[in-house]
């Protein structure tokens, strides 16, 4: 393992073990250098890696401090209530927000899932869910005119997909077969979210389901900063 890889490993325990706390001020790039015998463009390779990583931020002229870590946030990936419904359960400062809204072209995946043949309308609503002010995951639902007729007038007011199922009519819910996966955020992603391209994304996909008759009310593709969440499965 590199000079650079062996600081990184040895300050992230340090932050985890409390000792360096969060917004408190870390030992120049000159002082770690004599400290642990590198070079002082070792040290500072290793800040600039921690801080796309999350754990450091720097101030310009003053160095580099702790980053205040948001308290992780334990995920249920299964269940059959709403994400906010979660968030309000654990008492989180929470709100969503509708950041896309758009009739999607034909895609073949996405239709089977939904169960509409090629001449069904879909349409894709994104929300954002900010947790404490920090955006933490992207929720994009795809849900069809068939099913629900008036999704082209409704879309961009939803923030919660599953009070707008409720409005319908459908009342309890199911999941569909799910997979998870990890990816890393593209250049719009890392934007909405607030993270480098070095905090890997968790992707749930998945079907939810009327539990009463079975219809597909939506296919969703869920991204989570994997920095902010503990997961239960």
């Amino acid at each position: 393992m590199s000079e650079k890889m062996l600081l990184v490993d040895e300050l992230i325990t340090q932050i985890k073990e409390g000792v360096y706390k969060p917004n408190e001020k870390l030992p120049s790039e000159n002082e770690l250098a004599d400290q642990y015998g590198i070079p002082r463009m070792v040290v500072r390779k290793a800040y600039e890696q921690l801080q796309d990583l999350g754990f450091i931020f720097s101030k310009q002229g003053r160095g580099s401090y702790v980053q205040n870590r948001k308290q992780q946030i334990p995920l249920i990936l299964t269940g059959d209530i709403s994400f906010s419904e979660k968030m309000n359960e654990h008492g989180y400062d929470f709100r969503s927000e509708n950041v896309c809204f758009e009739k999607i072209p034909y895609e073949s995946d996405i239709y089977h899932s939904l169960k509409v043949n090629k001449q069904d309308e879909v349409y894709k609503i994104s929300r954002l869910r900010i947790v404490d002010g920090c955006p933490i995951a992207l929720h994009t639902s795809y849900a069809a005119k068939s099913v629900f007729p008036q999704i082209d007038r409704d879309g961009p007011g939803i923030t919660s997909i599953f009070h707008y199922y409720k409005t319908h009519g459908y009342k309890e819910f199911t999941s569909g077969q799910s997979q998870l996966s990890v990816v890393f955020p593209n250049e719009s992603e890392r934007k909405i979210l607030q993270c480098s391209s070095l905090i890997p994304l968790l992707l749930l996909e998945s079907l939810c389901m009327d539990k009463e008759t079975g219809t597909v009310l939506e296919a969703s593709r869920i991204k989570y900063r994997s920095d902010c969440f503990t997961y239960l499965i």
